[in-house]
């Protein structure tokens, strides 16, 4: 087991902590020596979760909330704080990302996005803030490439227009809080190996997986899609005093997509 010490000690809250992006987030903060506190929608895989984490010499606690119900963001916000007691990094990490067409997007599919994707994060944010403040502390949100760029046969406005929010709020946030001692930074992955995506692939056909891969590999400049490490080892450097001069920062980790 590789480890090393830079959040030794440190409390750590993450949302959709169970899997994919979010675990993988919580595995790097575990290796690197921090407390979680992990809150996401089902309790089986938050039990997963924590019994794979299990290697390592921290403390985990599991929260199960729907964090599109604004009564359950702070309902989870005063369980970490009771729990935890001191809190030293937020990151916002649970998100919905379906692709829909524009005129086929009705309102409940933009209301699920705004709650999960904006409001969830700015209101446990504003609710964390205080503890966070006393422990000079700071907040990781996940955003997205698509917060930046489009793709082809991806519609994805009312996602994108969540992420382009998520980056904002960063930035204004970031602006607010700094003179409370508190960083506020984002980062906007790319096409990651997740769960989800795996899943997407194989209902596809084996035709349709092989374009994708050669699509993959054609579009991003390093030539591979992302695996849940890399946004870990990310969020892990901007949650540490490595990145103590680093507040409101978008960080693209896509492998170089958005330089196209």
């Amino acid at each position: 087991m590789n480890t090393n010490s830079a959040l030794s000690g440190k409390n750590a809250v993450i949302t959709g902590g169970s899997d994919g992006i979010g675990y993988g987030i919580a595995e790097e903060f575990a290796r690197q020596g921090a407390n979680l506190f992990l809150i996401a929608r089902t309790p089986t895989k938050l039990a997963e979760a924590s019994a794979r984490l299990s290697e390592y010499p921290v403390t985990v606690h599991t929260f199960a909330a729907d964090l599109t119900d604004i009564s359950e963001v702070h309902r989870a916000a005063e369980h970490a704080l009771d729990i935890l007691g001191s809190i030293d990094v937020l990151v916002n990490n649970a998100g919905i990302a379906r692709f829909i067409p524009f005129e086929q997007t009705d309102e409940n599919a933009f209301d699920e996005h705004f709650n999960l994707n904006v409001k969830a994060p700015y209101f446990l944010a504003q609710k964390l803030l205080p503890e966070l403040a006393k422990n000079s502390g700071n907040i990781v949100n996940i955003s997205s490439y698509f917060s930046k760029r489009m793709l082809p046969g991806r519609p994805s406005t009312v996602y994108s227009m969540t992420k382009g929010a998520l980056n904002l709020f960063t930035q204004s946030l970031a602006f607010e809080t700094g003179s409370a001692g508190v960083r506020v930074n984002a980062i906007a992955p790319g096409m990651v190996e997740t769960p989800q995506l795996l899943r997407n692939v194989s209902a596809m056909p084996p035709e349709a997986q092989e374009q994708m891969k050669q699509n993959a590999s054609a579009l991003i400049p390093l030539g591979r899609i992302g695996n849940v490490d890399d946004i870990g080892r990310a969020a892990a450097f901007l949650a540490s005093d490595a990145a103590a001069w680093v507040t409101g920062a978008v960080l693209s980790v896509d492998g170089g997509v958005t330089t196209h």
